[in-house]
């Protein structure tokens, strides 16, 4: 039947021209919609090349969406040690071109990753199976290998080219089916193509996890962390895997698949490493069990996991320290502060024991008690942004909100702010009255997120609000200025690439 082989033959084209063009134009088109900021366009993968500008607006907008579908875990302590911590290892990358942020996700899975534009995410699950900081941070020095290497960038340009080269061949499969009369060639032809093309994507991918391990491998050396971590902590959760008896493979063997030989490789490269080993943070054991209580979903009670702990053995700092988070969680807040107080006494100074502290005494009514905590604690650590915040959290809840303006910009005219932070400090504005000052933080807080059309709407708010200064409002006037003219040139460049397809 011609005309039934003809129809065939039309759909399996039809459908052919759809694919590739999803493979092609599916992330710009994804990325690009309307009211969207300037992404890069990126076209097709064959011949596109992302600037490191391109990758961080993607990142950036990949890493607001989490935000906002409630994903990353805003914690001060827990960011403020993994940008610590990341920030040391990324410094033996040499880029100076690269910026990286690091961030917990609240998600029970073993698994990392990187994002275009160096944000890097640990799931919580990870950060609670590793056994000591130097695991930690073999899974942060692969992550920001796979950045410095460009990978991302890489596997778009080889996407593309493989697409190219599989439609090619499906193409033959469907021509030589409808001239043959064989669907049963037609169909064998398009499952080899496919296949090829699929074992080009995992030759690729193997190739990136090498090079990472690698590379990582050598900045975990030169950070001062031990280089056998990444191959420890691969065998650790291969095993624990295989131990488990289940089907269920963790998250991060399936995007970072383990083999043996893999393993060995990195031991090898591990050996040829001299390297000077730091003495392990007692941050990395504080913030582990951090991330266990305050990332787990809110209904959760960890009480009974760290009373089945305390059966068998007596709990370290560590575990004390997670034992009272959770207590503060199920409202216990006398009991906790009873336990804080005891380690706090053991590790004087420990920044992240004194917030908590604090905080407990804060939430058991002992309000005097709290602010005593705290400033004691800012005179050892002054501008600590961890402490900061939290004393500007107590001052709100006791009604001093600008006492708690004040404490904020002091620090961040010394200490650059994340977006979450912005979006606080204008809050604490707003509470203190000073409504120009608040719309103002806003507007920073969405061009830190990339929204540059609403943080040109929340400028024209500020530049409404009573009583502004001289010095207020040519502020505001002059952001406002800057923005917009960021906003022309990015209309601009979109209709030259729009007369450039035309």
């Amino acid at each position: 039947m011609p005309g039934a082989r003809v129809t065939f033959l039309m759909r399996l084209l039809l459908m052919l021209f759809m694919a590739c063009t999803l493979s092609f134009s599916g992330l710009a088109g994804a990325q690009s919609s309307p009211g969207s900021n300037d992404l890069p366009d990126i076209g097709s993968g064959a011949d596109a090349t992302l600037t490191l500008s391109d990758e961080y607006q993607i990142g950036r907008m990949i890493v607001r969406d989490l935000r906002e579908q409630g994903q990353i875990l805003d914690d001060p302590e827990v960011n403020d040690y993994l940008q610590a911590i990341g920030s040391r290892i990324a410094a033996q990358a040499q880029e100076g071109g690269q910026r990286f942020q690091f961030f917990l996700v609240k998600d029970p899975a073993i698994n990392a990753f990187a994002l275009p534009g160096g944000f890097i995410g640990i799931n919580q699950g990870l950060f609670t199976a590793t056994a000591n900081e130097a695991q930690l941070a073999s899974v942060l020095a692969h992550e920001i290998a796979h950045v410095t290497q460009r990978h991302i960038a890489r596997s778009i340009r080889a996407q593309g080219r493989q697409s190219l080269a599989s439609a090619a061949a499906i193409l033959a499969a469907i021509l030589i089916g409808a001239t043959t009369g064989s669907p049963d060639m037609a169909q064998a032809g398009i499952a080899i193509a496919q296949g090829a093309a699929v074992q080009q994507r995992i030759n690729f991918t193997r190739s990136n996890e090498y090079e990472a391990d690698r590379i990582g491998i050598s900045f975990l050396a030169s950070a001062g962390f031990d280089p056998y971590a990444m191959s420890d902590f691969f065998s650790t959760i291969g095993r624990r895997a295989g131990l488990s008896g289940s089907v269920e493979v963790p998250e991060f063997l399936r995007t970072h698949p383990v083999t043996s030989n893999r393993i060995a490789e990195s031991r090898d490269r591990a050996a040829q490493i001299p390297v000077a080993i730091r003495t392990e943070s007692l941050s990395y054991a504080l913030v582990r069990e951090r991330a266990r209580v305050v990332a787990s979903p809110s209904d959760s009670d960890l009480r009974p996991y760290y009373a089945a702990l305390a059966e068998s053995r007596p709990l370290n700092t560590a575990q004390r320290y997670g034992q009272a988070l959770a207590r503060m969680r199920a409202g216990e807040n006398d009991a906790a502060a009873s336990t804080l107080v005891e380690i706090s006494a053991g590790r004087p100074g420990v920044p992240m024991l004194e917030s908590a502290l604090g905080q407990a005494l804060l939430a058991a009514g002992r309000s005097s008690d709290s602010m005593q905590v705290f400033e004691r604690a800012l005179a050892v650590a002054p501008r600590n942004v961890p402490l900061s915040l939290r004393q500007a959290e107590a001052l709100l809840r006791l009604g001093k909100a600008r006492e708690a303006h004040t404490l904020l910009l002091d620090l961040f005219n010394n200490v650059p702010p994340t977006p979450e932070q912005i979006r606080f400090t204008a809050f604490a504005a707003s509470s203190a009255g000073d409504t120009g000052d608040a719309y103002y933080y806003m507007s920073e807080y969405h061009i830190g997120t990339g929204d540059l059309p609403l943080a040109v709407k929340q400028l024209e708010l500020a530049l409404e609000a009573p009583d502004l200064t001289s010095v207020q409002r040519a502020r505001f006037e002059a952001r406002q200025k800057e923005i917009r003219e960021v906003l022309a040139q990015s209309g601009r460049r979109r209709d030259r690439r729009a007369a450039d397809t035309m």
